[in-house]
């Protein structure tokens, strides 16, 4: 048979196996509505409520009046006074010297890792990091990578040993290979977070760069959501961040924020900035009304982390497993895969939905359903939610 045959039959099969997403025909808050029927929302990470916060609303509407939609290339015409704004204000919320924004976090990802790593540096990452670091390490071209285990410093520390060995010989260009330490946050799965004191302390030892993808930390913790590094204390002390503007901040983009001299780097040669479009007016007016709402006050994160503790005493005392986290990412652990399907699908008939999360985003054997707490739920959302995993758990056991 012809190869473009078998390639067009290869994706015929593959047909079958597809998973087709819920169509949301609503906003993203507390409740979503799915084919005419409101669900409790407790799958998307809109950690602060901001998707319908009405001040984002309004500071969208605002520029779409008076600048119009689009942009365009940032090193052409598409820079706007709105992008610098941005920038300098996520800076100062995160307490770095400089910042720069692209369309999504992956194209920050790969821009951090892309533009300052060659073929014979050196990438230790931790194994559960996030899709995106994966790729942006591949995209680099980075030939010399170490994997530690998940969280584990004595891991760390003896890849970053044999990492120090391979950097005493030069490179072709005669310069030592640099060392990058990388790793996510909060991991999406589990809901836990990175050792970082202990990893900012290894990459001193080991004359190595430090970058934290914080994608599920920012808006999150430290005071007023700054961050995983403002939640320990760790201010200049870690060279590249990366923050989500989709998540906690509920519009699209992500960014690299570090000291002026690594930003000018990016500014100048990460490819996902010179050949991608900037982010549109609106988009960036919203971002900036929300990085202003969370200067103001720390309402909102006392309120998500109100939800926290109550959703998982409620869990916990349901008897349930919810494994290691310390976020508002809550996993409901059920280990088998099947059973987490069902378990999700009962409970969309409950009208919460909550999403199954198997192999291969997840191990076999750690299947789960993956709850995601927002800032937007009531008690009587939070009540009800628990309410429906006690009934489909005694309903499945039965």
């Amino acid at each position: 048979m012809a190869t473009t045959a078998k390639f067009w039959n290869k994706l015929s099969a593959a047909q079958a196996l597809k998973t087709v997403p819920r169509v949301v025909s609503s906003g993203q808050g507390a409740h979503l509505e799915i084919e005419g029927k409101s669900y409790l929302n407790f799958c998307s990470s809109h950690y602060l409520g901001f998707a319908e916060e009405p001040r984002l609303k309004q500071a969208a509407q605002a520029a779409i009046e008076k600048y119009g939609m689009g942009t365009g290339y940032r090193t052409l015409a598409g820079t706007h006074a709105l992008h610098v704004e941005l920038e300098r204000e996520i800076a100062h919320f995160k307490g770095t010297e400089a910042a720069v924004c692209f369309s999504s976090a992956y194209a920050a990802n790969a821009s951090a890792v892309q533009t300052i790593m060659d073929k014979d540096d050196i990438v230790v990452s931790d194994q559960l990091n996030h899709a995106s670091i994966i790729d942006a390490v591949r995209v680099a071209g980075v030939r010399n990578k170490f994997a530690y285990a998940h969280s584990d410093m004595s891991d760390l520390e003896s890849k970053l040993a044999a990492a120090s060995e391979l950097q005493k010989k030069p490179k072709p260009n005669g310069e030592h290979p640099l060392i990058l330490i990388i790793t996510d946050g909060v991991f999406s799965m589990d809901g836990d977070l990175a050792p970082l004191p202990k990893i900012v302390e290894l990459a001193k030892k080991y004359d190595a760069l430090t970058m934290v993808d914080d994608a599920h930390g920012e808006g999150v913790l430290g005071k007023g959501g700054r961050g995983l590094v403002n939640h320990f204390g760790l201010e200049g002390e870690v060279d590249i961040e990366i923050g989500s503007l989709s998540k906690a901040f509920s519009v699209m983009g992500g960014f690299i924020a570090a000291k002026q001299p690594l930003i000018d780097c990016y500014l100048m040669g990460a490819r996902q900035r010179l050949f991608s479009i900037a982010l549109t007016i609106p988009d960036t007016a919203a971002l900036l009304e929300a990085v202003t709402m969370l200067g103001e006050s720390e309402h909102l994160v006392q309120k998500l982390w109100g939800n926290v503790d109550y959703l998982r005493k409620g869990f916990t005392d349901l008897g349930f497993d919810i494994g290691h986290s310390e976020t508002p990412i809550i996993p409901v652990m059920l280990r088998d895969e099947d059973l987490a399907r069902s378990f999700s699908a009962k409970l969309f008939e409950e009208g919460v939905f909550a999403s199954a999360i198997c192999f291969p985003m997840v191990p076999k054997g750690t299947a789960r359903v993956r709850v995601i707490v927002s800032a937007s739920f009531s008690k009587e959302d939070c009540d009800a939610g628990l309410a429906a995993f006690k009934k489909v758990s005694q309903e499945l056991s039965g």
